[in-house]
């Protein structure tokens, strides 16, 4: 492991790595209020061609805060690997000293109190001065967008996307490629692609009919940079009428297609690509798989599952970066492409300190035009934390346990089921609780809260199909997301059992008593698949949920036990 220091500057030649930080006495300059932009910025320019990368900022387009997971397991041959390390131990691994600004972006630790400190993050003014900065140095440099782009907040939802659109493309962005867009529905994303200033890429957007690449959809585009042909292929999220409801986009198919991905490599290569570059939204641990199956690719920019690390992960020749989600990070990739080959590359990953890095007024003024019809809406108090509110980890996080706890109240039901999505923004303790906020952790276009009566055993199926999805030793059976949450449940789940013997030991809280196989239970839930779901938007339901309560204090939930981790 190189030597201890915060983010880091990453070179690599062939399979060496070398190069060093300079960023060990950030928590110094922090605690000091003199941690400044020039120093977030630093870079040793190098090579000849630099890739910009964002992806999964779910609408965001203000300042927030983010805490990163506690729990993020590996299963498999991806156990105890980047990034299924978390806290502590990924420090260690990086050599983050604890308290500094580096253990507040990347570990979940102290979280509360290390975000007085260090303040919010995020906010694409402030992104747009990174990205100012880094064509400043670099003017060719190449903008990638890895989508999550038009989905996750209030304004997003009520705007069908546009306010994100007018944003994104005043970023002026080369590139990017797709997963929660398709959820505006078909139609409307054909509207907006049809528009759009860039390449929208995507290699395994399929026409269902055909099962032939969709025309709408390019599956690679060409770039002239720095004396060098770069290729970059896009790769949308491939399980998309699995995870989401598909009679939104009927006309489309996805997959992973890593066969079609290598047919992509072999046609750019023959047509002169000196370096090959790979949009993805397949999901980390999928993508460390394809790096393996499919030859030829330099660079994949991975999406979806929210990973930020300050080093890329090296898969035989195939680079993979993680810059994170919620417009947090930024990465910058410089490349060293000469004699049609790549000879090194060099990585930073750059947190946005809100408080410390200036924001483009530009895009602050085209921010506030977006928000200004809703302002009123949006800043409405609903009620108060006493305890930190989040979303990330493998099992629950507070948020969701106030989900459930509002489906469970509001709709009058047994158990709740709310879904393991990893977007949306933290709330510290003390904070009020705006319709923004609750918007912000459930803002869908499938969002009704429903009320059904499930059998025992049937609850069983689902935590066993999800838990699939989530624990199946192969990362091409794993679908992203988090594991269902649960209200008004217990269980036990072996992470290292197959599928149909993960969960045993399911007892239904309020009573005590083991789940009945055959007994009926009234479930609530939200986000439904299943087209014509009725009931009440699940933000009405929690919003109903908090002022009743007023002030919101969320009781640690130790009603999951978890084995083999």
């Amino acid at each position: 492991m190189i030597s201890r220091r915060d983010f880091l500057q990453v070179s690599m030649a062939a399979s060496a790595l070398y190069g060093a930080s300079g960023f060990g006495k950030w928590a110094k300059l922090a605690a000091q209020q003199s941690l400044t932009q020039d120093q977030l910025l630093e870079f040793e320019t190098f090579g000849n061609i630099s890739l910009i990368h964002v992806t999964d900022i779910h609408a965001q387009l203000k300042p927030i805060y983010f805490r990163e997971p506690e729990v993020n397991l590996g299963i498999g041959d991806a156990r105890g690997q980047m990034p299924h390390v978390t806290g502590a131990v990924f420090r260690k691994a990086y050599g983050i000293e604890d308290g500094s600004p580096s253990a507040y972006a990347l570990t979940y630790n102290d979280f509360s109190a290390l975000a007085k400190t260090y303040g919010r993050v995020g906010g694409l003014d402030r992104v747009s001065t990174v990205i100012n900065a880094i064509r400043a140095d670099r003017p060719d440099a190449l903008l990638l967008d890895g989508g999550d782009t038009w989905h996750g907040s209030y304004t997003c939802y009520q705007t069908a996307g546009q306010d994100m659109v007018n944003v994104m493309n005043a970023l002026k962005p080369d590139a990017m490629t797709f997963h929660w867009e398709f959820t505006l529905g078909s139609d409307r994303v054909n509207e907006i692609v049809e528009s759009l200033p860039f390449a929208a890429l995507g290699q395994n957007i399929f026409d269902a009919e055909w099962d032939e690449p969709a025309e709408l959809f390019q599956p690679y585009k060409f770039f002239d940079r720095g004396g060098a042909k770069v290729a970059v292929i896009g790769q949308a999220f491939p399980y998309m009428p699995i995870a989401n409801p598909g009679w939104m986009f009927p006309e489309y198919s996805f997959g992973i297609r890593d066969e079609n991905m290598q047919v992509m490599v072999d046609e750019v290569r023959d047509a002169g690509a000196d370096v090959v570059v790979v949009l993805s939204h397949n999901g980390f641990d999928v993508d460390k798989k394809m790096a393996g199956q499919v030859q030829g690719i330099d660079v994949i920019l991975s999406g979806h599952t929210h990973d930020a690390l300050p080093e890329p992960v090296l898969v035989g020749k195939t680079h993979i970066i993680a810059s994170g989600s919620n417009g947090k990070f930024v990465s910058r990739v410089d490349l060293d492409v000469r004699g049609g080959q790549m000879m090194g590359l060099k990585h930073k990953l750059i947190p946005i300190f809100s408080d410390v890095i200036a924001p483009d007024p530009a895009i602050t003024a085209l921010i506030n035009d977006q928000r200004a019809p809703y302002e009123a809406a949006l800043s409405e108090v609903i009620g108060k934390t006493d305890s930190l509110l989040y979303r990330r980890g493998n099992f629950n996080g507070t948020w969701d346990d106030l989900i459930c706890d509002a489906l469970i109240n509001e709709r009058e039901a047994d158990i709740a089921m709310s879904p393991g999505v990893r977007w949306g923004p933290s709330i510290l303790p003390a904070q009020d609780i705006t319709r923004e906020d609750i918007w912000n952790v459930t803002s869908m276009s499938y969002p009704n809260a429903y009320r059904t009566e499930m059998t025992g055993e049937f609850i069983h199926v689902i935590l066993e199909d999800v838990g699939d999805n989530l624990f199946n030793p192969d990362p091409y059976y794993q679908q992203g997301g988090d594991m269902v949450r649960v209200g008004g449940l217990g269980y036990r789940i072996d992470v290292t059992k197959p599928q149909g013997q993960r969960i045993s030991e399911m007892t239904l809280l309020k009573t005590g008593e083991a789940i009945d196989p055959s007994k009926t239970y009234v479930v609530a839930g939200w986000a439904s698949v299943n087209e014509g779901t009725e009931g009440p938007p699940i933000w009405d339901v929690v919003e109903n949920h908090i002022r009743n309560l007023g002030t919101v204090t969320v009781e640690e939930n130790t009603s999951v036990d978890v084995v083999g981790a």
